[in-house]
């Protein structure tokens, strides 16, 4: 098994035990669930904003541990103040060391749209999202087969909820592209050898309809690439282990803002 394989057999595992634990009717009284939604998909193409969604993820797969030390509330709120678009919190505990209530949290002391970063399989974890405060929820294409991309899309906007839709080749986005997805994430990232080349984004731009709104997903630590990928065609970039490997992860996602800031500026006077 390759490690998205062993992944989707562990959350499957989880969502049955979750769903044991806290039904579903126990999850739509939560004060989040009939909450108005604050779109991703607005706030990632405002230009006042940077367009990048900043990540919460204190380890992965391929990594390791990432940041055992940095605090939902501080990191969260420092990376909106440092002008990101939105939110990506992990909530992945076995692979990522995340957990719903690092959602709550940064719900908690942040107005902004709301990325839960997991594995979505099954309709209850979109109810789960609904009622721990994110707005919009990840569909892995490589996780799932095009039919159930659409039969998840379909539920989660039943809901109110935005979907991204992430895909790592131009195969998955034919396959797995349907009009109940709003946000088009190309992971540079390969999830079967965690290889990464940001000329995936590059190749597959064209291929996405203007109609959605394109991100690109991993490998993003140099402002400069931003202003490349936005030349080409992104509208948001998700960004997260670049900022989370530092000591003060809101911080350097300042730091980084404000030189993609300038950079982009000084490249739209030249155009």
């Amino acid at each position: 098994m390759n490690i998205l394989e062993k992944i989707i057999a562990r959350k499957k595992e989880e969502v049955a035990d979750r769903k044991a634990l806290y039904p579903q009717k126990l999850l739509e009284k939560s004060l989040f669930f009939e909450g108005k939604v604050v779109s991703m998909q607005k706030y990632v193409r405002n230009p006042e904003k940077t367009g990048i969604i900043a990540e919460f993820k204190r380890k992965s797969p391929s990594k390791g541990l990432i940041n055992g030390s940095a605090g939902v509330e501080q990191t969260t709120i420092g990376y909106m103040q440092a002008g990101a678009s939105a939110l990506s919190i992990l909530t992945d505990k076995d692979f990522f060391g995340g957990s719903e209530a690092d959602l709550g949290l940064a719900r908690k002391f942040n107005f902004c749209p709301i990325l839960r970063k997991d594995f979505i399989i099954d309709e209850y974890q979109i109810i789960e999202s609904r009622s721990i405060g994110a707005d919009c929820i990840l569909l892995i294409a490589a996780a799932l087969s095009p039919q159930r991309i659409r039969e998840l899309a379909v539920f989660a906007k039943s809901l109110g909820l935005e979907v991204l839709l992430e895909v790592h080749d131009r195969e998955e986005l034919d396959q797995s592209l349907n009009e109940h997805v709003d946000l088009v994430g190309v992971n540079n990232r390969n999830l079967k050898t965690f290889e990464v080349d940001v000329q995936t984004s590059l190749d597959l731009v064209m291929a996405i309809p203007d109609t959605f709104t394109r991100i690109s997903e991993s490998g993003l630590s140099d402002p400069a690439t931003l202003v490349k990928l936005k030349q080409a065609g992104y509208d948001g970039f998700l960004i997260g282990e670049n900022f989370m490997k530092t000591i003060r992860p809101h911080q350097a996602a300042n730091n980084f803002m404000q030189q993609f800031r300038r950079l982009q500026a000084a490249a739209m006077e030249k155009a």
